[in-house]
């Protein structure tokens, strides 16, 4: 795949980190995207030669002293440099809105730490050791709290705490370090991983270290002093070289998070860069590594912000704690692959609390003076009326509601009248809620719910937008499809669509306007059928199957292939929006796969589509377009991904584009894919000579192989009983690009 953006220049919205500047290079900062792994390369020794070589220098490079002599000056020179003079400084390893949206994900997550941080500032040895039993207890309560809250509720951490006395050294717990009387040796913790049965520690499992100083400040400001960096580089350097020439290691990036601590402060240290670039000089190995530090690596350090209060407890939710979660966060992902809940998943739910305390406690304007919402006595699953008042705060209720089961819901469709549903069940799906609920007419038949944001929002927020483009625009797109006359079983199908009807007395002034009751007016969507998606079924069951893998190939393409016919394409293929459909049919049960959320679709050259870091096409991350194969090579991110590829956290759009470049170069999609089908090992080498043209895709001769491995039969290609098309045939070829033959 040849990607061109090394060469243009791409229009960049600029973010600003923490460090006051703001980030412009060839990239965007999405913030859909989850940040702080770079793309930096994975260093893998390539001959027995650098083997040696890369050990050798591990070997002499012990000397902290002599390293912080090499590069304490150029450190120090880059710490006081000046952005707007040209100089560059230091950026920041996070920016702000990640933080903050790491802040609003934690709500109600319990940080707790036991034992505190010692207050004197004497430097005696029994406050010593108690310091870093409070280091180790502050990272175990940060490193269980993300695993519980992100990745699994129970069962053994992968990973513990563990303390080195210098490079190369074996490691003690704090318990054993003080029972040794070595407690002055030890220079910090490390976050290690676990391996097996294997007893001994190794420098190869290093996830992230976190360095203890009796001080870290750079005189009386709040960043790191250059004696401080310098340490950390040193440490971070000694890992990265550990992982280079370890057997076991297995990350696909390579890049270390350095904590920097002292009883007060904290601060992070980001290293990452290609070893492969480094210049030995078995002479002087310090200052080869200080040439590759200053020509080659990624440094990243952040601002330095108060840990531990005055009583010794940790500022849980302050700026400083924040990041060393955020950098333990992304070490965690780094090893042990995305998390089961994202955090712009966990975050999105903070509109919810919000929503559910404006509604228990109503604001007045007797003094701003909450008051206890008292809730009248109602029949289960109705829908009370809230009486209102001239509040202004009325007016800017959050944007949705989380519908309980039971609730009836009434729809107004200009179309079809009222209608009403009954909720059955609800699901979390990144910023938004779908609802699984059933026609009180015909209750056997379940249907997707989505409901929008209510019409009376003064200022939209990103979620409310994404509750437009999930019923507004979707409605608008499937409405599209059906009137060109396009339909198929794995495309979702209309049932009714409109604005909810609330009970009791209405005080909308039109007929078209909507009252201040939170649901009077609110556009909703209901769809058929109903399905997992992808993303719940791959936290519960795993990577998907060989078989299960190519139909889900084979579905998705035959939805694309039939939406493409009158030129609209999907725009937003990734696994929450694609669901696993379990048709049963008498005794047997068959699945199906079927794209959902067509709100992000592209039907003209003026819209743009989602811009997702890990599954958005090439073409789109450059240009914010799509070319005519970016639905299917986003499907072959989604296949690489369900058979358990490893999609690597980016922070960019740059470097989403480096990881593309570099999997497409090295062939690691197809080779992932072909240890599953070979098949799909074939469809991801023939999109990867579309990607970036301007060549339709050839469905019908992928649907006829893909139909012949799923079905065994090439009769189903043709799509007689899947699609009903009434354009003319003629039409039908003019608008795909194709020749029009069946297979």
């Amino acid at each position: 795949m040849k990607l061109d953006f090394l060469q243009n220049n791409i229009d960049a919205s600029p973010a600003r980190s923490l460090d006051g500047s703001f980030r412009k290079s060839k990239s965007v900062i999405s913030a859909h995207s989850i940040s702080g792994i770079s793309a930096s390369s994975q260093i893998i020794p390539t001959s027995r030669r650098m083997y040696k070589m890369l050990k050798d220098f591990r070997r002499k490079l012990v000397d902290l002293e002599l390293f912080t002599q090499s590069l304490e000056d150029w450190v120090l020179e880059k710490s006081l440099a000046d952005p707007p003079s040209g100089k560059q400084s230091f950026r920041s390893p996070f920016l702000m809105d990640e933080l903050c949206r790491l802040d609003l994900a934690l709500e109600g997550v319990l940080f707790q730490q036991l034992c505190r941080m010692p207050c004197s500032s004497y430097a005696f040895d029994d406050l010593k050791e108690d310091e870093f039993l409070a280091v180790e207890d502050f990272l175990h309560a940060i490193v269980n709290g993300l695993w519980r809250t992100f990745w699994h509720k129970s069962g053994p951490l992968p990973f513990f705490l563990s303390c080195p006395r210098h490079p190369g050294s074996k490691f003690y717990s704090v318990e054993k370090a003080i029972s040794r009387g070595r407690i002055d040796e030890l220079c910090g913790l490390s976050l290690m991983s676990k391996t097996g049965n294997d007893l001994h520690v190794h420098w190869d499992q290093v996830m992230e270290f976190a360095l203890f100083r009796s001080e870290i400040l750079s005189g009386n400001d709040l960043k790191l002093s250059p004696s401080s960096i310098c340490e950390a580089l040193f440490y971070g350097i000694h890992v990265l070289i550990s992982r280079s020439l370890s057997k076991y290691c297995t990350i696909g990036n390579d890049s270390i998070f350095v904590l920097v601590f002292d009883s007060k402060f904290g601060g992070v240290i980001k290293l990452g860069g290609d070893l492969g670039k480094l210049e030995f000089n078995s002479a002087n190995p310090y200052q080869s590594v200080v040439e590759w530090l200053k020509c080659h690596a990624e440094i990243n350090v952040s601002s330095v912000d108060q840990i531990w209060n005055k009583l010794g407890n940790a500022s849980w939710g302050d700026l400083g704690t924040l990041q060393v979660i955020l950098a333990t966060f992304y070490s965690i992902v780094q090893w042990n692959g995305p998390p089961r809940k994202s955090i712009a998943s966990l975050a999105s739910d903070h509109s919810l609390r919000l929503q559910k305390r404006r509604l228990e406690y109503r604001l007045i304007g007797n003094g701003n003076a909450p008051v206890p919402f008292q809730q009248a006595s109602h029949e289960q699953g109705e829908i009370v009326e809230v009486e209102q008042s001239d509040n202004p705060y009325s007016r800017k209720r959050a944007s949705r509601l989380k519908l309980k089961q039971g609730e009836i819901l009434v729809l107004e469709d200009q179309r079809q009248g009222q209608k009403s549903f009954q909720v059955q069940e609800s699901l979390a799906l990144g910023n938004h809620f779908i609802y699984i609920a059933v026609s009180v007419d015909n209750p056997t038949e379940l249907l997707t719910v989505y409901v929008g944001a209510h019409p009376s929002r003064l200022e939209p927020s990103w979620e409310d937008m994404s509750l437009w483009y999930q019923v507004q625009r979707q409605t608008k797109v499937l409405n599209t499809l059906r009137q060109e006359g396009v339909s198929s079983k794995y495309l979702p199908e209309i049932i009714a669509s409109g604005r909810i009807l609330h009970s009791g007395s209405c005080k909308k002034q039109t007929p078209g306007g909507c009252c201040d009751h939170p649901l009077c007016g609110t556009p909703i969507l209901v769809t058929s059928p109903v399905g997992e998606p992808l993303s719940l079924v791959l936290a519960h069951d795993g990577p998907l199957s060989s078989e299960e893998a190519t139909q889900c190939c084979r579905d998705c393409l035959v939805a694309l292939r039939t939406a493409a016919l009158v030129n609209v394409q999907h725009g937003d293929i990734c696994p929450e929006n694609i669901v696993c459909i379990v048709n049963t049919q008498g005794t047997r049960s068959k699945l199906s796969y079927m794209p959902i959320s067509w709100g992000r679709a592209v039907l003209e050259d003026r819209d743009s589509p989602a811009i997702n870091l890990q599954f958005s096409s090439s073409h789109a991350l450059q240009h914010g377009k799509l070319c005519p194969s970016s639905d299917a090579e986003s499907l072959v991110y989604l296949l690489y991904f369900v058979c358990g590829g490893t999609m690597e956290q980016v922070d960019s759009i740059e470097s989403a584009l480096q990881w593309r470049e570099r999997n497409w170069a090295k062939r690691s999609i197809q080779q992932q894919l072909g240890e599953i089908s070979a098949l799909l090992k074939a469809f991801a080498d023939y999109v990867d000579s579309l990607c970036g043209t301007p060549y339709p895709v050839d469905y019908e001769i992928w649907l006829k192989r893909l139909n012949r491995a799923v079905d065994g039969s090439t009769d189903r290609g043709k799509m007689i009983e899947e699609v009903a098309i009434t354009l003319r045939l003629e039409d039908v070829a003019e608008s795909s690009g194709t020749s029009g033959g069946g297979t």
